[in-house]
């Protein structure tokens, strides 16, 4: 069987994968990435928050991916009946990006791998992994294609396969989510009625009940992706067994769009995820690291898994890089400890949002101007600033508000 040997290997080549590789490569290490599918793919994740930027920065994509004019993300809007609340990321607690970008992920994370190609980072595309061996921290991985199956040598795995989940399953690290099932449909269509401005282009997320919430991402090129999130339950009593129907009728659902998209047709069908929520029992081991959905993901309501993708991406590569250097690392509390800070955050307004409390202050009138700057730090990603008070006592302080709050 052929064989190769790499300083790391990195599973899965999406934007994880693609930050990691980007790092570990400036610094010199040999990187080798193999990545199941085949470049451009479909996969959902279409809106980022400014704190992604940030690790785009350290990994050199900026420039690049500035080329193809994606659409800009400034804010977001929050839709509940005539209720409307707005959130401006250059008004937020925290310095730091006040933009980011709201995209088809095919194109993207193309546009990322292409970078990494022209810089000289081995990427095997259609490629599975079939088993792992750890030996300490060295490692011994199978992997195959239509050329056959091969072996790779690495002094370190980073994986970052996403709903792939390669060593969860491999190495029985999965464990069961904390946040109630839910369910996603969405699509693509032609935004052929989209306003001029602002109006068009922003991204909205429009509250149909407590717990069920439609978005609406305009993309640069006249396109916009729409989709449902809501109880699994729920989502099974509006199925029809036609996700196109279905669709349909869940646009008829928003007084604000149905107008706008009616009668417009998909690019594709329909797509439909279920219990999407996962964890996992730690997020590295003896000569591995866990990233983005590999790991941790919550929901989309704020836009979260990027973010953490890639900041996982950056750290578990800055840490393996230093300990392939020969430094200790403490891997405890410089990874596990640090990244599940910010996924508890975000956790905590993930169920404050479908509790009811979180919606009640973003809706509420008037609006606390000091309140609203911190949580627009939280919806743009700086969930590891604990000087702001809403993330160091991220699991009360929104109910503590909400509480004070009439009505």
């Amino acid at each position: 069987m052929k064989s190769e040997n790499v300083d790391v290997l990195v599973i899965g080549a999406g934007p994880s994968g693609a930050v990691s590789a980007s790092i570990l490569h400036q610094k010199g290490f040999k990187v080798k990435v193999v990545e199941k599918e085949k470049f451009p793919r479909f996969v959902i994740g279409e809106s980022l928050i400014p704190r992604c930027m940030d690790n785009f920065e350290e990994a050199g994509f900026i420039e690049g991916v500035l080329e193809k004019n994606f659409e800009k993300k400034f804010g977001a809007r929050f839709l509940r009946g005539n209720e409307v609340c707005h959130f401006d990321f250059s008004k937020k607690f925290t310095e730091g990006w006040d933009w980011t970008w709201q995209l088809p992920r095919a194109e993207f994370d193309k546009t990322l791998t292409d970078i990494l190609t022209s810089r000289g980072v081995d990427i095997e595309f259609e490629t599975a992994v079939e088993n792992v061996i750890f030996n300490g921290t060295d490692s011994l991985t199978t992997v195959s294609n239509v050329k056959g199956e091969k072996e790779i040598h690495a002094k370190f795995i980073i994986d970052s396969s996403g709903y792939g989940r390669v060593l969860p399953r491999l190495l029985d690290l999965d464990a069961p989510s904390s946040l109630e099932p839910m369910a996603a449909i969405f699509v693509h269509l032609d935004d052929k009625r989209r306003p001029q401005g602002v109006e068009g282009t922003q991204i909205t997320f429009d509250v149909l009940t407590q717990r069920n919430w439609f978005w609406v991402i305009p993309f640069s090129d006249g396109k916009s992706s729409l989709g449902l999130v809501a109880p699994k339950e729920y989502m099974e009593s509006i199925d029809t067994g036609n996700n196109a129907e279905t669709f349909k009728n869940i646009i008829n659902q928003s007084d604000y769009y149905k107008e706008r998209f009616d009668g417009l047709d998909f690019l594709f069908e329909p797509k439909k995820i279920v219990s999407y929520s996962a964890a996992v029992k730690k997020l590295y081991g003896s000569g591995f690291a866990l990233t983005g959905n590999s790991a941790e993901f919550l929901d989309p309501v704020f836009s979260s898994g990027v973010c953490f993708a890639t900041e996982s991406g950056a750290t578990s590569a800055r840490l393996a890089a230093r300990q392939l250097s020969g430094e200790a690392v403490d891997w405890e509390k410089e990874y596990e400890e640090y990244i599940m800070y910010g996924v508890n955050v975000f956790r905590s307004y993930v169920r404050t949002w479908y509790t009811g409390e979180l919606q009640k202050l973003f809706f509420h009138t008037p609006e606390n101007p000091e309140v609203k700057r911190k949580v627009c730090s939280i919806l743009a990603g700086y969930v590891w600033d604990k000087n702001n008070n809403f993330v160091a006592k991220h699991d009360r302080a929104v109910p503590a508000v909400a509480y004070s709050l009439p009505g």
